[in-house]
């Protein structure tokens, strides 16, 4: 059965070499370049199967690329009319490139909380009263609570902002590692 006509894409000369360029340039993401190339085909007049294979994406990613960047010609026309300079023409073809924002709740916690939590990791257990010499996930929620930083927070949120800060390849640990007993009666520390 075949599949009804493709929409037609416009494309400017302009928006052509620019989005050539960020088809050439070997340091962009490949979400990027895939997107550029989906709207250069669909330019040349190529059909939603013909890119989809080329790409090897969905025919629906084609169509949904499509359809976004012939929604978005009048905001590129304002911009091509207001604006000589090609800076401004390709941050604007990158936002329009670009994902939705996505849904669902906001974070729970700013980068600003998640950084003092780090801050708190990062200190000396001993100075702040805690009769240890590496922090636990517990201390750290202890501390920062009586610091005001939060509420309240998980010890295993505490251990997600470590980790996704980098902390994990630290050269020493920062968070005290529980002895495990193994068989035999012989203790380990370490996981």
């Amino acid at each position: 059965m075949p599949h009804p006509r493709a929409m037609p894409v416009d494309v400017t000369p302009r928006e052509r070499q620019t989005l050539e360029h960020i088809v050439r340039q070997q340091n962009n993401p490949q979400w990027l370049v895939t997107r550029a190339k989906i709207i250069l085909r669909a330019a040349a007049d190529q059909t939603n199967g013909q890119i989809a294979s080329e790409l090897e994406i969905t025919r629906n990613t084609v169509s949904s690329w499509r359809e976004r960047w012939q929604a978005s010609g009048e905001q590129r026309e304002a911009v091509a009319n207001e604006m000589d300079d090609d800076k401004s023409l390709r941050e604007l073809l990158e936002n329009i490139l670009r994902d939705n924002p996505r849904s669902g709740a906001p974070g729970k916690f700013s980068a600003e909380q998640m950084a003092q939590i780090i801050a708190i990791a990062c200190e000396d257990p001993e100075t702040n009263g805690y009769p240890v010499s590496h922090w636990t996930p517990k201390e750290i929620v202890m501390e920062a609570v009586k610091r005001g930083v939060v509420e309240s927070i998980s010890e295993r949120q505490v251990g997600r902002f470590l980790k996704r800060g980098g902390l994990e390849t630290a050269p020493d640990p920062l968070l005290a590692q529980h002895e495990r007993k193994r068989p035999g009666g012989v203790q380990r520390t370490g996981s």
